[in-house]
């Protein structure tokens, strides 16, 4: 078997340059989801199930993208084509979900075909988000990869800095912020739009630059063959899944589920904390919404500079726990910040654990697959570590949200609870290559 070629610092950045318009996308979808359907006139208790679908679609696309990209070569490309349709789909629903309060829909007709787009978003964008994993999985040897994940961290995390800012942006250079009742505002869905634009240029920049392997090439550089790519179902693939690949995700599985809940309720925790308002028909509320987009874009900041940060760590293990602790104490601050520019501070913080939950878990799952085959499959497996933490909190939120007292800025101690939690489980991670 050949050793896999260095390559240029711009060859792995092209690899991963789409991955900046789908973290645009993605980003949106993320701040704006609960506020999108607040504005509908969800209850505050039941937004976590709106957040059911995006993790489910995960759970189910992925492992079938993985699994069928493993097996499709074509004069494209092994994993661009299905980047490229994911993308196109993606496009397309981007320019529908933020309408579904101007259609002239009932209250639960407008829910309904909002639940419908998102579960069709999501679908798309973890179509076109995966084969940027697999073709670093592909193409890019062991002593490189850890650079090439953090590449495609440091363009996820600017993807996510725009993506979150665009409402903010929008609204001050004079795009209306305010809508009639169970109406998403202007500012918001021309952000989705510029976001769909944006995506799509992204996706082509890479699909022209970047040239995959083809079968002849990829068995030379890659110990497994034709035969046992075919071979194996997904039962059998985790049966045989190296250690390494459960005790990743029994820490991915705290700290996802806290991020989840981020996601969730901090547009009305910031709407509580500093604007001292429950009402999602107010401007304050919609003021919130603008502002808790700065706040993630701090958070993807904050994730940037701690990702330059990580590589000086010699022991991973003890970096990836710190990282997931400095990300409790930020979540555990934000319910006793009433000042918008303070709010800074623990976004900052949360943004350290953020860093490490992008680039650490698949260095290390990466590298122990190797020999084992099928690293498409893998990978779309192993975001079940990802997808299952998500729809899990999302079931039991509204639950926790009661328990605690219906106040969501509540939310964010519990988030902070879970990543104590993971980083206990850090522990248990062995960084030996099986």
């Amino acid at each position: 078997m050949k050793q896999k070629p260095n390559l240029s610092f711009w060859s792995l950045w092209n690899l991963s340059f789409g991955f900046f318009g789908v973290q645009i996308a993605y980003a949106l979808q993320s701040a704006n989801i609960s506020r999108i359907f607040a504005t509908l006139g969800a209850d505050p208790h039941n937004l976590s199930y709106f957040w059911i679908l995006p993790p489910l679609m995960g759970i189910l696309v992925q492992p079938i993208v993985g699994t069928l990209s493993d097996r499709t070569w074509t004069r494209f490309g092994r994993r661009i084509p299905y980047l490229f349709v994911g993308a196109a789909v993606a496009v397309l629903v981007m320019c529908l979900l933020p309408n579904a309060g101007s259609l002239g829909l009932t209250i639960s007709a407008a829910m309904i075909f909002g639940l419908i787009a998102l579960m069709f978003l999501d679908t798309s964008i973890n179509m076109a988000m995966q084969p940027f994993k697999m073709l670093v999985g592909d193409m890019v040897n062991e002593e490189q990869k850890a650079k090439a994940y953090s590449i495609q961290s440091f363009l996820c995390n600017a993807g996510s800095v725009a993506g979150y800012l665009f409402p903010f942006v929008f609204t001050a250079i004079g795009i209306s912020n305010v809508a009639p009742e169970g109406v998403v505002p202007d500012s918001v869905i021309w952000s989705f739009y510029i976001g769909a634009a944006i995506l799509i240029l992204c996706v082509i920049y890479t699909t022209l630059k970047v040239k995959e392997w083809n079968p002849q090439d990829y068995r030379e550089y890659n110990p497994v063959s034709e035969e046992k790519e075919e071979s194996a179902n997904w039962i059998t693939l985790l049966k045989n899944a190296p250690s390494t690949f459960w005790k990743v995700g029994l820490v991915q599985f705290f700290c996802w589920a806290a991020f989840l809940y981020m996601w969730n309720y901090s547009t009305g925790a910031i709407a509580e904390t500093v604007w001292n308002t429950t009402n999602p028909a107010s401007e304050s509320f919609q003021a919130a919404g603008n502002w808790v987009g700065i706040l993630f874009a701090v958070q993807a900041v904050g994730s940037v500079i701690w990702a330059a940060v990580l590589p000086r760590f010699r022991d991973t293990k003890k970096a990836y726990a710190l990282s997931l602790l400095l990300g409790a104490i930020g979540f555990a601050m934000v319910p006793f910040i009433h000042n918008q520019y303070v709010q800074f501070l623990p976004f900052l913080l949360i943004g350290c654990a953020w860093a490490a939950m992008l680039a650490m878990p698949f260095t290390f799952v990466t590298n122990a697959l190797q020999g084992y085959g099928h690293m498409g499959a893998y990978l779309g497996l192993f975001n079940g570590t990802i997808c299952i933490p998500q729809i899990v909190a999302a079931l039991c939120g509204g639950i926790i949200l009661s328990l605690i007292g219906s106040h969501q800025s509540s939310m964010m101690i519990v988030s902070g609870v879970l990543l104590v939690i993971g980083a206990c489980c850090v522990g248990v991670i062995k960084t030996k290559k099986n």
